[in-house]
């Protein structure tokens, strides 16, 4: 595909206006200020310049034409629950202890494959409509979750969350054996657009036994860590009250769980030591603002972690505690948040917020060659429409799209150069039948609750 005269946000994160950008394969093979002329085949070009030695613009394919539009990195989700769509708007007004184990643990307690399936596939459509194109996904029904996420031609790094409070041999666990299986059958498949991360629900969840053997089995194999953090003031006192003094982060560093590309999601209530030790094992924190608000959970602290230059992504949570997958609703509260936490306007700039919501959600998920609108990298894009009175006038364009834009004026969603999503049209989802079905499933949980 060919995208011309179009308005992009360059690698730098700066707007540039009037460019042509070229697409073939999965990759992104032209950046310029003119139209391609004569030279060398689009998959092979793989060269940002002025229109000079590329290939001729009829050899793209589809051409788009960018009037009053903007080209943009999509959105990586760092943090979330897709299957717990089924969920949403059920259980609110209410604190987060209470939430989980009067209404959400019963729920999930009643799902099955088909559920699963569903509800993954909802997020995913979702997903998509917002920009997103990949999410860290950690929950169970794995292989459900994995067949959503191909079938929508999605990316997304998936993990089975380990809950365990048994001394016993924790490999005679289900869910171990479940993690085991799935990384192996699933891991860097679809042309790694699926990856497969391992995972520790949380401190509270589990005993030392199970995050030793998770981290060992995740080093082993060279994967990604995932694990909830400080999410609440209680979660983090509690911790220290059985460990010692010792802090989730502290605690887990302690058996060996940052000792691998890691995402801590949360991470509001840390403090102390925790910024250099996440800092010193290059884990990514995953801050979800919009679901810490609603939960009353508290608000991460962005700007110290920005400070200290710790790769700093964006997640959703689940819809069940969002309750929405809006990537410029979470982007913006994002920045006003840090803002009144700390009385200071100047917490978090908008160009900060986009490389959370993109390049360092990619990099979280070990997708070094995504996240920036660049030659040779995957062609995760989406096109926004910036022609629209919520988008003008334009001072300064980041701006608008942090604070003025929303989710409804995303046009197009492409990950590795397929389109996804354009135009209120679904390519790979048929919407009504994820709807019904999702529908169905929810309805048949409830009458047995």
């Amino acid at each position: 595909m060919l995208f011309k005269t179009i308005t992009i946000l360059d690698e730098n994160f700066e707007i540039k206006k009037n460019m042509y950008v070229g697409t073939a394969g999965s990759r992104i093979t032209y950046i310029g200020t003119e139209a391609p002329q004569s030279g060398m085949e689009p998959q092979s070009s793989m060269q940002t310049q002025s229109g000079k030695d590329v290939s001729r613009a009829e050899d793209w394919g589809e051409a788009y034409d960018g009037r009053g539009k903007l080209l943009m990195p999509a959105f990586y989700n760092a943090h979330g629950h897709s299957p717990m769509a089924l969920m949403r708007g059920y259980g609110e007004n209410m604190a987060l202890q209470d939430w989980l184990n009067k209404l959400i643990f019963p729920f999930e307690d009643k799902l099955d494959s088909n559920a699963v399936y569903w509800g993954t596939t909802l997020s995913m459509a979702e997903s998509m409509r917002f920009g997103i194109v990949s999410t860290t996904d950690m929950y169970y029904f794995i292989d459900d979750m994995v067949r959503a996420t191909k079938d929508a031609g999605m990316k997304g790094n998936i993990s089975r969350a380990i809950v365990n409070f048994d001394d016993s041999d924790v490999w005679q666990l289900p869910s171990m054996q479940e993690m085991k299986r799935t990384f192996e059958a699933y891991h860097n498949t679809e042309d790694e657009r699926i990856k497969m991360d391992v995972s520790i629900h949380g401190e509270y969840t589990s005993n030392h036994l199970a995050v030793e053997a998770v981290s060992a089995f995740g080093r082993e194999h060279g994967a990604n860590m995932h694990i909830h953090i400080s999410e609440t003031r209680s979660e983090h006192e509690e911790c220290k009250e059985r460990h010692n003094g010792m802090t989730p982060v502290q605690y887990f560093n302690s058996l060996g769980a940052w000792d691998m590309p890691a995402t801590a999601a949360h991470c509001v209530w840390i403090e102390g030591d925790d910024f250099d030790i996440l800092k010193e094992k290059g884990v990514t924190v995953a801050t979800n603002p919009v679901s810490n608000m609603k939960l009353a959970s508290g608000v991460c602290n962005v700007p110290k972690l920005l400070d200290k230059g710790i790769n700093v992504a964006i997640g959703t949570d689940s819809v069940a505690s969002n309750n929405s997958l809006n990537f410029f609703e979470e982007m913006k509260v994002m920045a006003l948040a840090a803002k009144v936490k700390f009385s200071d306007p100047t917490a978090v700039t908008p160009e900060q917020v986009l490389r959370a919501a993109t390049v360092n959600g990619a990099k979280s998920q070990g997708r070094g060659d995504c996240g920036l609108l660049r030659v040779g990298n995957r062609a995760d894009l989406i096109v926004v429409d910036i022609d629209r009175p919520n988008m003008h006038p334009v001072h300064k364009l980041t701006n608008n799209l942090v604070y003025s834009a929303s989710g409804s004026d995303v046009l197009m969603t492409m990950a590795d150069g397929k389109v996804l999503y354009e135009n209120g049209e679904y390519k790979t989802i048929d919407i009504e039948k994820t709807i019904f079905e999702a529908e169905r499933a929810t309805e048949k949980i409830l009458k047995q609750l």
